[in-house]
């Protein structure tokens, strides 16, 4: 009897899975987001093993697990033969179970990314610019979109479940620093840009500051260290950062919590400045050009940035103090356990300022406080494009970095 109400597993119900607007929860049953959280954090799991981690009866991990095998979100992995009894079986999550789109909108660059269920990246599209101008962005998302969708199957296409935007929030305060027409910058202030895109997409689309995306990224896709409580920092055309805390992004009811640009540190004078105005690889350009040289080229290849010489060392030797004095201040706060640093630069670069970071804070008096561990972030160039991306991944599937479900 036909009950208009569609078959689970069916592509009616997958569409309507992927495709349902934002509302508290972004998945049918908490208990789904909690099993797909775990199986994603441990790689794979056996029904036992959730059981036992959650605290659910076998029969409820059973049926939720197979329901999500029905929906194309799990997969079997080989079955693993104990000494006795049936072999376990482990269940892993399926790359093509759902695709998201990222978008970095940065000062000197946007982004655009594609990646599957487990973080894959499938294509990334870069446009490079002296500064954003909001049609422009609009029009490089549209065709960049529609660049991606037609590598998909129609199968694949489908499962696209939402877009992410990452990008400076109040972007007009910055033109004179950018060095950007005022009247250009002066659009971002009267133009919202998720409802832009959105008009563009019939999958919801998300907005965050693009620092604090960025330590999302890390939070989720990041490979080293198991910190629950870190401080982030992403060294970019300005510095900026985020806070992760019991295992969660905090944002803040405002969405500006680890607005770590705007933290008071020591300037090359002994003046209190921001670490914005330190750390910011806007500075390295402004350096350069100082010296008669061309530094577009830190925008446009992130990842060599071939022999630049005492610049380069001079700003590290800045950046680094700088970053020193902001992670003693944000531990006199918060017990964090680690403080992480990624960026917009090569991997040695990154391992220099990292280093010179921990040299930096040996020589600062830290009496009475438990300072953190320093380490390098795992994501690197693309962290906020892929932070971006983490935004519908968090949160219509997962329990913990953007939600506010709990386990």
């Amino acid at each position: 009897m036909e009950t208009g109400i569609a078959r689970r597993g069916s592509p009616e119900a997958l569409e309507s899975r992927l495709h349902r607007g934002t509302n508290q929860s972004g998945m049918r049953d908490h208990n789904e987001r909690l099993v797909l959280s775990l199986v994603r954090q441990h790689g794979s799991l056996a029904k036992s093993d959730i059981a036992r981690m959650t605290g659910l009866s076998a029969q409820t991990v059973s049926v939720i697990m197979r329901e999500l095998e029905e929906d194309k979100l799990l997969v079997r992995q080989a079955p693993l033969r104990g000494k006795i009894g049936q072999p376990s079986i482990p269940m892993a999550l399926n790359p093509e179970g759902a695709f998201f789109i990222g978008l970095k909108i940065g000062r000197r660059s946007a982004e655009l990314v594609l990646i599957d269920f487990l973080g894959n990246v499938r294509a990334m599209l870069q446009h490079s610019y002296r500064y954003p101008a909001p049609r422009e962005t609009v029009e490089f998302v549209k065709a960049g979109i529609q660049t991606m969708r037609a590598e998909l199957t129609p199968a694949q296409d489908k499962r696209i479940a939402g877009l992410g935007i990452a990008m400076p929030f109040e972007l007009w305060n910055w033109a004179d620093t950018a060095g950007a027409p005022r009247e250009i910058m002066d659009e971002w202030r009267h133009r919202d840009i998720r409802a832009d895109i959105q008009a563009q997409c019939e999958f919801p689309v998300y907005l965050q500051n693009d620092a604090t995306s960025a330590c999302g990224a890390e939070l989720v896709f990041g490979r080293a260290g198991a910190a629950r409580d870190f401080v982030y920092f992403y060294i970019g055309a300005f510095a900026g950062g985020g806070i992760v805390l019991n295992g969660r992004l905090y944002s803040g009811p405002k969405g500006n919590a680890g607005a770590l640009g705007s933290m008071p540190v020591p300037g090359p004078d002994g003046k209190p400045t921001q670490l914005i105005d330190v750390a910011s690889i806007a500075m390295l350009e402004k350096a350069l050009s100082a010296k008669g040289m061309d530094g577009s080229y830190l925008w446009s290849s992130p990842q060599e940035w071939g022999e630049i010489g005492v610049e380069l060392d001079e700003w590290i030797a800045s950046a680094s103090r700088a970053l020193a004095y902001a992670i003693v201040a944000a531990s006199s706060v918060i017990d964090f356990e680690a403080a992480v640093i990624d960026g917009w630069m090569p991997l040695d670069v990154r391992r220099r300022l990292v280093e010179a970071v921990r040299q930096a804070i040996a020589g600062i008096d830290a009496e009475g406080l438990k300072l953190p561990f320093v380490r390098e972030g795992t994501v690197g160039i693309h962290a906020r494009a892929m932070g971006g991306a983490s935004l519908p991944l968090s949160e219509r599937f997962l329990i913990g970095p953007n939600t506010s479900g709990g386990a």
